[in-house]
């Protein structure tokens, strides 16, 4: 009898022991790291700035709190921006290359930048991750491939995040993808697409801010309104769980790019590295994210979909 007491005993501290490791593990704070841009409610008004008092964070639907935010231009910070322009682009892209030119030359100085092309799922830098503009600038040419050369944006946007030129982790890593969007392995508007949520979480553990311009390929043009309104849905998709915007003019391409790149080159400048700790609750490195500026005269962008950090600064599995 007394030995059935004991080993009931033994048996109870046990799993309260586990239930209170348990306990401090959901509390042991992770870390995680977000860009989030901030402007002022109209285009024309400066952008505010802006403290941790003012805003409301949630991770996983937990409170989260802010252990920093500093502007993007600041002396710490830097920028290193890649322009991804789709293989199967129809050649008309040329008109747009001034333009193009335009925004790369009007990068804020701290920006280390390169060019890219898509192409068979996978992405070519035409040059490294540089302050030389001019270099970047000789690497913009017309596009080659055959139209079925990319079958999916969203496996080079992945290869891209997998293999980003840079081994520094504390720069703000932001991309911009000239593709219609579309994911010729499933032409049918699909939310779920398996390869746009891979090229999500991609973008999230290296950190990447993903803007898209919407410009059409060189496939079917037979193709129907509804697939290119799916390719730009899936784009949205993409920008808005990244902190990015997309632009397009209707479903067609846009008459000039400058307007869009203006808008991009204005958010870029108006930017902060946020970093903060939430609960970790020890199942996945992806963590959802709700976002809320309390700021009268201001409107932000964030990401909704982070990577976290175990709390030892080991990444999770």
């Amino acid at each position: 009898m007394q030995a059935r007491l004991l080993f009931t005993l033994s048996f109870a501290a046990a799993i309260l022991a586990g239930g209170l490791a348990a306990s401090a593990q959901d509390t042991n704070p992770t870390q995680g790291r977000a860009i989030i841009t901030v402007l002022g409610k109209r285009d024309k008004d400066p952008a505010p700035a802006i403290t941790p008092a003012d805003i409301k964070l949630a991770v996983d639907g937990k409170p989260a709190t802010i252990t920093s935010l500093v502007p993007s231009q600041g002396p710490k910070s830097h920028i290193e921006f890649i322009i991804l322009i789709d293989d199967t682009a129809r050649s008309s892209l040329s008109i747009q290359f001034s333009d193009i030119r335009n925004f790369i030359q009007a990068l804020p100085p701290n920006a280390r930048v390169s060019l890219g092309y898509m192409e068979y799922g996978g992405v070519q830098l035409a040059t490294p991750l540089t302050h030389n503009r001019d270099a970047v600038l000789k690497s913009l040419r017309l596009t080659a491939g055959p139209s079925y050369s990319n079958g999916s944006p969203y496996f080079c946007l992945s290869d891209l995040a997998k293999r980003w030129p840079s081994a520094d982790t504390t720069a703000q890593r932001e991309v911009l993808m000239i593709t219609d969007g579309i994911d010729d392995y499933e032409r049918r508007f699909d939310p779920e697409d398996p390869y746009v949520q891979s090229a999500i979480q991609d973008a999230a553990r290296a950190h990447i801010v993903v803007y898209t311009l919407y410009w059409h390929g060189r496939g079917d043009p037979g193709s129907s309104s509804y697939v290119g309104n799916g390719g730009q849905n899936l784009l949205v998709e993409v920008t808005s769980a990244t902190g990015g915007i997309s632009y397009w003019e209707g479903f067609g391409n846009p008459v000039s790019f400058q307007p869009f790149l203006t808008d991009l080159n204005r958010r870029l400048r108006n930017q902060y590295e946020m970093t903060f700790t939430s609960p970790y609750s020890g199942k996945d490195s992806i963590a959802s994210v709700r976002f809320k500026l309390d700021k009268a005269n201001a409107k932000s962008t964030a990401p909704q979909q982070v990577y976290l950090v175990h709390p030892n600064g080991a990444p999770m599995d």
